[in-house]
């Protein structure tokens, strides 16, 4: 017979897989590592920024940052942040953005528009991740002012919160959605 501590702890390796599962439905990419110096009175101290895009492709995208004393627990740190963070964006059918719009953050300002289908991502640098990873397809995009790559890529983010859907701008207007053109 089991005991009640043996089914708690079944029961916790059976939550355990579900949630390792979960996890490998998000795609994850780097974007930046950066070392980052302090100067202190005992001296110089290191530190490591990691920049990383999270995303299942299929419509959420999200963008963490974190500093830690080595790579991988600031890879890790970023990637917790980034899952915090986390957007849902609507996609159309042929996987591009429903209309037009534009982003800012910081000195950083993104234009995106919708691609035909087949025209693939047309985007540069932390852009092009942060699309990819959201599961956009058919997009033209540029950057423009500064080449930040962490400010460029929450400028995407911006951009791509700021889209709404036919539906949503018929609620909005009290209107039924036949009428929007």
């Amino acid at each position: 017979m089991e005991t009640n501590l043996q089914k708690v702890n079944q029961q916790k390796k059976n939550t355990r897989r579900n949630t390792r599962g979960q996890e490998k439905q998000l795609t994850e990419k780097l974007i930046q590592i950066s070392r980052v110096s302090k100067v202190t009175k005992g001296g110089k101290k290191l530190n490591f920024r990691a920049i990383v895009v999270l995303g299942d492709e299929k419509g959420k995208v999200g963008v963490g940052v974190a500093k830690a004393d080595d790579v991988i627990n600031a890879f890790k740190k970023a990637k917790t942040d980034g899952k915090k963070q986390m957007y849902s964006i609507p996609l159309t059918k042929t996987l591009s953005i429903p209309h037009s719009t534009t982003g800012r953050f910081g000195a950083s300002n993104i234009i995106l528009k919708p691609g035909i289908e087949g025209s693939g991502v047309i985007a540069g640098g932390a852009v092009r991740t942060v699309l990819e990873i959201a599961g956009i397809k058919n997009v033209i995009a540029k950057q423009l002012g500064s080449n930040n790559l962490l400010n460029n890529a929450r400028a995407t983010i911006n951009a791509l919160e700021s889209l709404t859907t036919k539906s949503e701008v018929a609620k909005k207007r009290n209107l039924p959605i036949e009428r929007i053109h």
